[in-house]
């Protein structure tokens, strides 16, 4: 296992989110608060050593939420490049481990995150969540990865990297992440959100 305190936080939150149409989907409301700000609350009370986020143009103000945070001027380059920017910047400060979330991943708990550190076995670990079928993020990468992460390009290159890794399994409703409205309306149904999407705008239900 591995105290929160060896492991610093590297929150992705950049992306064209193009799938989602004209609103940016981690400022689109979801039970009173932006998507984007779930996350932030679920992991507000883990000591983790330091807290990065990696935005684009994103308005939620991550700063306030206790984040440094790093611009990604890009995102065309995808996802791997923010993930670059995050790791260049949280290995200055030498950490045992980083922990990698999504922004738009509103329904990860603290509980999972500590299964997850519970589950780390020494600096080559790769600890990855998984739905019962398929690894997602988050995960924890040991120090002996941080090089690999680096190399990343693309998604094939992470799919090799967490199938040999450790995957502890949480609901599905868990992972679930967002990228369409059809996303956000489903997540709305299955928790019973009193907000609900009409032709791709937020709108509170009577």
């Amino acid at each position: 296992m591995i105290d929160a305190e060896d492991v610093v936080l590297v929150l992705l939150a950049a992306g064209q989110s193009s799938r989602f149409g004209l609103e940016n989907k981690l400022e689109a409301e979801f039970l009173g608060k932006p998507v984007g700000f779930h996350v932030t609350t679920a992991l507000e009370s883990i000591p983790f050593a330091d807290r990065i986020v990696v935005t684009d143009g994103c308005q939620l103000d991550f700063a306030s939420r206790g984040y440094r945070v790093i611009h990604n001027d890009d995102v065309a380059r995808g996802m791997s490049f923010s993930l670059h920017l995050g790791i260049r910047e949280a290995i200055k400060t030498a950490p045992k481990a980083i922990l990698i979330a999504l922004a738009d991943m509103p329904r990860v708990t603290a509980a999972h995150i500590y299964r997850l550190f519970d589950a780390f076995d020494g600096p080559d670990a790769v600890v990855v969540s998984s739905n019962g079928e398929h690894p997602t993020p988050p995960g924890v990468f040991g120090a002996g990865r941080f090089d690999d992460l680096l190399k990343l390009e693309g998604d094939e290159g992470g799919r090799k990297l967490v199938a040999g890794g450790r995957h502890v399994v949480t609901a599905p409703a868990e992972l679930i992440d967002i990228d369409t409205p059809e996303d956000l309306e489903r997540l709305r149904q299955l928790v019973h959100a009193p907000e609900r999407i009409t032709r791709g705008v937020a709108h509170r239900s009577d």
